[in-house]
Parts: C-alpha cells; sequence; structure tokens
C-alpha cells in the first residue's frame, strides 16, 4: 500500500540502488557470496493499462511462457495474465472476494492440479483483526493470438491472524510437499517468519499463523535507508531447494537442505543477494525449473526484471 513516507523513502532507495551499483556488483562478484543468478540486461515491461501497482507475481505452473499479476490495495479483484515479454493476455475476476490490500501472488500445483494463491495480507498500521487467502484453481490459459476474459470463484479461502497480533506482511510462498503457506512480515524490526496450513484442519474459523523463526536480509545501506531491508515478495522453487525474498534493494537467496525446515534454512545467513536496481520492488518469482527468477515492481509499465541461473 502507498503512502507519501513510503513513496519517498523507496525512491531514496532507488537513487542509491543506481548510485553504487556499479561498484556494489563488482564487489559482489568477486565475494564468497556471489550469486549464482545473473542479471538480463534487456527488461520488457509490463503492458496492460489495468496493472498499475503490481504487488504479486507468480509464473504459471501450467506454462512458463506466462505470468500472473495483481494490483494493490483497493483495486478491483482481478488477476492478470501477460506473457513473459509484458503483453497482456487478459484478466480473470475473483469472485466472492475484496481487495483491501493484495500484497502477492503464489503459484502451485497440487494433485496435477495448478492453482494460484492470492494474498490479501497488507496492514501497514497493524490494525486488522484477520487477514484472508484466496486459493483459485488456475483458469485455462489463451490460445495463440487470444485473450482471457473470464471469472474464477475461490476453490478455498483461509482467514487467519498471527499468533502474536496484527503485522503488515508482503511476502508469501507455498511449500506443498509440508502443506504449508510461508510468510515473512514486513515492517517489524527483524523480519519474522510464520506458518499456516495450506488447507485448514477444520472446516471455517480463523486459523492462527504461528511464528517459527525470523531472517536477516540487509541492504549495503540498511542504516541509511532502514526501510531497504524490508521483505516485499517472496517465492520457493518447486523442489523446495532454496527461497528467495525480495526487499526494495535487492534479492535474497536461501538454501535449504533435504529435510531442513524453512525455519533453519531462513535462520542461516542469505547465500547471495542480487541488486535488482527497481525502484519499488514488489514481487519476485521462480520458474517452475528454478532456473529463473522474474522480479517486478509498482507503477504504471513495470519493468519486468529476469534473474538466469548462471
Amino acid at each position: 500500500m502507498r503512502s507519501s513516507l513510503k513513496c519517498f523513502t523507496v525512491k531514496w532507495v532507488s537513487f542509491l540502488n543506481v548510485t553504487f551499483g556499479i561498484l556494489c556488483h563488482t564487489v559482489w562478484a568477486s565475494s564468497a557470496n556471489a550469486s549464482e543468478f545473473t542479471a538480463v540486461a534487456e527488461r520488457q515491461r509490463i503492458q496492460s493499462p489495468a496493472v498499475l501497482e503490481a504487488s504479486g507475481l507468480a509464473v504459471s505452473p501450467s506454462n512458463p511462457q506466462f505470468l500472473w499479476v495483481l494490483n494493490d490495495s483497493g483495486a478491483t479483484p482481478d488477476v492478470h495474465l501477460m506473457g513473459i515479454d509484458g503483453t497482456s493476455r487478459g484478466v480473470v475476476r475473483l469472485k466472492n472476494s475484496r481487495n483491501i490490500d493484495w500484497e502477492d501472488l503464489a503459484a502451485f500445483s497440487l494433485n496435477q492440479k495448478s492453482y494460484l494463491l492470492v494474498a490479501d495480507i497488507g496492514d501497514n498500521g497493524a490494525k486488522r483483526k484477520s487477514c484472508m487467502l484466496y486459493v483459485l484453481r488456475e483458469p485455462s490459459l489463451p490460445k495463440a493470438g487470444k485473450t482471457l476474459d473470464g471469472k474464477a470463484v475461490p476453490a478455498w479461502q483461509i482467514e487467519f491472524r498471527y499468533e502474536d497480533g496484527s503485522r503488515d506482511c508482503e511476502a508469501i510462498g507455498v511449500d506443498v510437499a509440508k502443506g504449508k503457506v510461508i510468510l515473512i512480515s514486513k515492517r517489524t524490526l527483524t523480519p519474522q517468519v510464520y506458518e499456516l496450513p495450506l488447507r485448514a484442519p477444520t472446516k471455517g474459523g480463523v486459523q492462527i499463523a504461528r511464528k517459527v523463526g525470523k531472517v536477516l536480509v540487509r541492504s549495503p545501506f540498511d542504516e541509511l535507508v532502514p526501510v531497504s531491508n524490508q521483505p516485499t515478495g517472496l517465492t520457493i522453487a518447486r523442489d523446495r531447494s532454496q527461497a528467495a525474498v525480495i526487499t526494495y534493494y535487492g534479492i535474497f537467496l536461501f538454501p535449504r537442505a533435504a529435510n531442513e525446515s524453512w525455519a533453519t534454512a531462513f535462520a542461516r545467513p542469505y547465500a547471495s543477494r542480487i541488486p535488482h536496481f527497481l525502484g519499488q520492488a514488489e514481487s519476485v518469482a521462480f520458474t517452475n525449473d528454478g532456473t529463473t527468477l522474474y522480479a517486478v515492481s509498482e507503477g504504471v509499465q513495470s519493468p519486468v526484471a529476469r534473474f538466469r541461473k548462471r
């Protein structure tokens, strides 16, 4: 969700990214934690005029040539489809839902079916009594030359609250194998990691997001601009080998060992960080094979940043 202070600080972070980017990239390229992902120089842009504040992004589980994206708070409850080149490929209206503050989007496959998870989890003032997750079957993708224009209803939804009080959150991921939803808080001094069941054990009622740990994501100039450390998106690789957290500064990679919990994986220092040079980065997404990361920012015709595995 936008605010004048947020806009100012984010623009300041963007300025620092550009100013120090070349120097920082050179230093990290020769450092022990140099990233296994490298930025693709060419960046497409989101072409749909309806996507004004892209706050959630996911790669289609059915076809890696498509990306799903959603708008921030107060917009219509729509999930937009685009090609990886940024071209608009249509929109789906999510019925029986409200966009109070949609902040992230995840995609996953379960029982050979593809799903999208819409996360209505933003809470700038930490005042919401509960938040909502909407899970819908992925709509059928359009054929070449066609666009999508349809409606969908949630397959299920999860109303929840945090065990330790209201939290602003913009980062969510799905671990299908463990049947869990992972959330990372935004405005806590140290970002906190929470877990929810992907499928509620009982019908109805408000579920409880349990705190399982914390994560440290720090930019080179966090003391100057603390907001640069705030997580604004999360993606979990389909094979569960790693997770990526995006902040206003960059993307942070956290490998996970076999039989290890995400709480343990996030408790370690990040393995690498990648400056993204986006003005107001809001979301990140792995491709299904884990070889590419996409990232977008808020704003009209947002760049679609792409990072490939070396």
